[in-house]
């Protein structure tokens, strides 16, 4: 029929969005707002003007027009700017079709933030508006609701339309339309705040005198109409509709369910707040009939639960300031720009403020292209003590998925917050969980789902985990480890073994009681003393102690070929007692279970290499690397050999841990102490660029601070003040005009070969560099030492000067005489032969090192003992001498010392004079002040070096060869 289609055609919804304006009046004038009709059509216009006002407050002439778009210009604030907007609406479009752009334009006239008077034009007074032809009018309230009442009169249906208007519910036919958006009421303009309400009023005023429906087609008007009318009005049957179906069974008693559906509308998210009522769910913006079936079976109409929907409602409007305005928009839903929705600032808190108050979330993971987890992460940690590590229990929970720690890890290690899960969806960490999670990952291996810290570093427990994270057991343990490795004075002394065939010094002991609290607490350690203070006869000490606290004793021991000798000695000196098994030459052994009846095992690093597979399959009780920087490359095969083996605990021993810089350092505390300084690429980034490279005092610090209970080292200052006086000198020896020539030719050339090399090649290229040093450092030497080279003669100063010296020092002195350069000994024991000075000789070659050096030491005739710094300079005690030539310097001034060492030491009874013979004038007088400013790291990192080729660039060399 007509009506319904009429009615049906109403039901179409629209929706529209507003702009916004801004504006003032001058103190002595006022707004006013003009309603009033166009003057040839019946649409409402909006107009502005200022106005004086007389002394009782009525407006007078002239009024002044105030143009809306020209006053949005100087609009104040966000508000002001909507008001001009929405008034330009209204003026000079009279063919504007009529939209719900409308509505809410007249929303933000009526919100009237200007406080603008509200006038309505009087037609009949004055075609214009002049102050005559102007009514006060008062700004009523917003209308949101009509309510239909179905009332049964014989056999007809009465539709009765009424208005919700503050509390209240008024007939509509007490109240008349105005301008087709307002209902007027003594005075009063009333908003209607939705288009559809608008066309519904137009068409109930329309019925004359009442909308009837016979009683035949009050079905098909139920299905087609009213049910569809419940989603924008109230319905409501009263006690004269007495069919079953339409009658009232009063508010719905059943359980309830708040839920939130999210679904896509183009950039946007569309969130619309629903009530499911038993099996029925009616969106709260709605004003659907609740029907269900009664206890009958019988399908009735119930009240909908206000007081839970408004609070779900509520709920809602509390997390976005945008949601307040959309309730006077003509819609069914909110909404969010997509971007804002998916801020995890903004939807982690709203969803978890919406579960807490029991509401569903629905709909967050089929949003288009989204994988985020809608939960907060739930973190719970907890630490307690392993076997040889804590254990770190990590829960990370999004909801009721649970990130694993490798997802974690690959999350942190990527900087990334988004965490992917096992539901395909990715869970958001708080950005300052990221931080604390590196840190957990870089002190500590994942296994299976716990992380594993090395006991060795039991520090960062605390520095990383809170107290109430840490197990009650574990807290003690921290604090009997960090005691005991700060303070190892204040525990119980180990007595010396009485095998032990030596009186240990106070410092020896100390050193063997530092190795015994290492020990009670399964860590190892680096025994750092200074050369010559007795480190092997602690390292003895220390074995034989072992017996008393382990039932298989069986110790490897490492050491260069050169100290094979040196260790057997001091065995059968020392402790005779102990079952000793070298390893070493064609004829050894490779039996697994001989290798169980020795206490010390006895090997080379060269023979290590060979048997590493056969060595690897034993467990010792210890492992001792001596001279241990041999394995300070982490790449070399020497390294991978040592740490294929198997102990209980492991010692380094080395009188210099860094050669030249710090990752020699990290190689032998990685090997020793696992885990202490975290894997390469960490140490490297944490530790040895900042350090190595930028000079960092801090990182040094710290590195200081993180090794120091794990290395003791003493200096033979510190602790043997009787060793007789040592002075070391240097001594100038002026180049020949010959030699000086063949000097300046090669540095020339070096020179401009590094001025011409782009920076770009500068890295590829520094062999080549460091090559034409070596050729500069051979000529201050000798010329001789070029070989092909004797254009200019072939004297040497430094033979010369050498030779003075030996003649006038080696009838009173024993001598030795080091050189990095073979060929160079060899012109010097050339030289030597012709003045039938008698000397020994050492060289890498050499076969009986143990023979030559106890020659030099016993037989009074051998005054001068020629060595090649790399040969001699670790485990010769050469005490016999008391002077030492040092022939050509070296980059590093630890390798210098060694070599003084090997004379200035426990037994030396004598003024030690160290001499180190200096062409002036050349590379050799630059490297040594260059030496001067390099010797800090050790100091630093230690507390007893640098890479110094490692840490000269190219305008270092270009200095270097530059004459002063």
């Amino acid at each position: 029929m007509n009506l319904i289609k009429e009615l049906q055609e109403l039901l179409i919804t629209e929706s529209g969005i507003q702009p916004y304006v801004v504006g003032t009046v001058s103190p002595d004038t006022i707004g006013i707002i003009v309603l009033k009709h166009y003057r040839h059509h019946k649409q409402l216009s909006v107009e502005l003007y200022k106005a004086g006002t007389t002394l009782d407050g009525r407006i007078k002439n002239p009024l002044t027009p105030i143009n809306p778009l020209d006053a949005a210009l100087t609009a104040g604030n966000a508000k002001e700017l909507k008001f001009y907007s929405a008034v330009s609406r209204f003026q000079n479009n009279p063919t504007l079709a009529r939209s719900p752009l409308d509505i809410e334009s007249l929303k933000q006239i009526v919100r009237n933030p200007l406080e603008f008077r509200f006038y309505l034009h009087n037609p009949e007074f004055s075609d214009k508006v002049v102050a005559g032809s102007l009514v006060g009018i008062t700004q009523g309230a917003i209308i949101r609701d009509i309510e239909l009442t179905i009332r049964k009169v014989a056999d007809q249906y009465q539709i009765i339309p009424s208005l919700k208007l503050k509390g209240a519910s008024l007939a509509l036919n007490t109240m008349r339309p105005q301008f087709d958006y307002f209902l007027v009421q003594d005075n009063q303009f009333h908003l209607l705040a939705k288009y559809n309400l608008v066309k519904l009023v137009k068409f109930f005023y329309q019925q004359t005198p009442l909308l009837t429906i016979p009683q035949h087609k009050f079905k098909e008007f139920q299905q087609q109409v009213l049910s569809r009318l419940e989603t924008e009005v109230s319905i409501r049957y009263d006690s004269t509709v007495e069919e079953a179906e339409t009658v009232e069974a009063g508010r719905f008693e059943g359980s309830i369910e708040p839920l939130i559906y999210l679904s896509d509308l183009e950039n946007y998210v569309m969130i619309n707040p629903v009530m499911r009522y038993g099996g029925i769910e009616i969106p709260v913006r709605s004003k659907k009939q609740l029907y269900l079936p009664d206890d009958e079976g019988k399908i009735r109409a119930f009240q909908r639960n206000d007081t839970e929907e408004d609070r779900l409602l509520a709920l809602l409007l509390k997390q976005h300031p945008d949601f307040l305005e959309q309730l006077d928009y003509d819609l069914s839903y909110f909404y969010l720009g997509r971007q804002t929705f998916l801020d995890e600032n903004w939807f982690l808190n709203a969803f978890a403020h919406w579960r807490e108050a029991g509401i569903q979330v629905l709909g967050f993971n089929k949003l288009k292209g989204n994988k985020l987890n809608s939960h907060k992460a739930s973190i719970t940690i907890r630490v307690n003590s392993g076997l040889n590590w804590f254990n770190t229990d990590i829960q990370v929970r999004f909801g009721k998925k649970k990130a694993t720690l490798k997802e974690l890890q690959r999350a942190v290690k990527n900087r990334n917050k988004f965490v992917q899960l096992d539901d395909g969806t990715q869970g958001i960490l708080p950005g300052e969980w990221l931080k604390k999670f590196e840190g957990y990952f870089k002190a500590a291996e994942i296994a299976g789902e716990e992380l594993h810290t090395p006991r060795i570093n039991f520090y960062v427990i605390r520095q990383l985990y809170k107290e109430d994270q840490l197990d009650a057991g574990l807290k003690e343990e921290l604090e009997t480890l960090d005691q005991k490795l700060q303070h190892p004075e204040t525990f119980p002394k180990v007595l010396p073994p009485a095998e032990l065939k030596a009186t240990l010094r106070t410092y020896q002991i100390e050193g063997l009681n530092w190795l015994n609290v290492l020990d009670d607490l399964g860590f190892g350690g680096c025994l750092a003393d200074d050369m010559g203070l007795g480190k092997t006869v602690q390292i003895l000490a220390f074995i034989l102690l072992q017996r008393q606290k382990v039932s298989k004793n069986c110790n490897l021991v490492v050491v260069p070929t050169s100290l094979i000798f040196n260790w057997q000695d001091e065995v059968r000196k020392f402790s005779p007692s102990l079952k000793i098994l070298t390893l070493y030459g064609a004829d050894r052994i490779r039996s697994m279970t001989q290798l169980e009846h020795y206490e010390l095992v006895l090997t080379s690093y060269g023979t290590l290499l060979s048997d590493s597979n056969f060595l690897s399959r034993f467990s010792f009780n210890y492992i001792f690397l001596d001279e241990s920087q041999q394995i300070k490359n982490i790449d070399s095969q020497r390294y991978q050999a040592v740490c294929s083996l198997k102990a209980r605990n492991r010692i380094v021993i080395t009188g210099t841990p860094l050669e030249n810089n710090t990752l020699d350092l990290y190689a032998q505390l990685s090997f020793a102490c696992p885990g202490l300084l975290g894997n390469r690429q960490e140490f490297r980034d944490l530790f040895s660029i900042p350090v190595d490279k930028f000079k960092s005092s801090r990182r040094a610090s710290e590195l200081q601070q993180k090794v120091a209970p794990f290395i003791l080292r003493r200096t033979k200052k510190e602790v043997a003040p009787e060793l007789p006086q040592k002075t070391e000198l240097t001594l100038f020896c002026p180049m020949g005009e010959a030699q000086r020539k063949v000097y300046d030719v090669y540095e020339k050339e070096l020179r401009d070969y590094i001025l011409r090399m782009p920076d770009a090649d500068w890295n590829r290229e520094t062999i080549h560099v460091l090559r034409g040093m070596t050729r500069l450092r051979q000529i201050c030497n000798s010329p001789l030492l070029l070989e092909d080279e004797q254009l200019f003669g072939d004297r040497s100063s430094k033979i010369e000067t050498l030779l003075e010296q030996i003649g006038n020092k080696s009838p009173d002195h024993k001598i030795l005489v080091f050189s990095q350069f073979v060929s160079m000994l060899d012109l010097i024991k050339k030289e030597l032969e012709i003045r039938q000075i008698p000397f020994e000789y050492l060289t890498g070659s050499t076969k009986n090192r143990e023979g030559v050096v106890h020659r030099f030491q016993n037989d009074p005739a051998v005054r001068v003992f020629l060595i090649s710094l790399k040969a001699g300079g670790t485990g010769l005690n050469l005490t016999q001498a008391d002077y030492v030539y040092l022939v050509d310097p070296w980059w590093n001034p630890a390798v210098e010392n060694q070599a003084i060492d090997r004379l200035y030491r426990i037994g030396q009874e004598k003024h030690v004079m160290a001499i180190r013979l200096i062409c002036p004038g050349t590379l050799e007088e630059k490297i040594q002040k260059l030496q001067e400013t390099k010797r800090t790291l050790t100091d630093e990192v230690i507390k007893s070096g640098n890479s110094i080729l490692e840490a000269i660039d190219k305008k270092s060399w270009l200095e270097l060869l530059q004459p002063d």
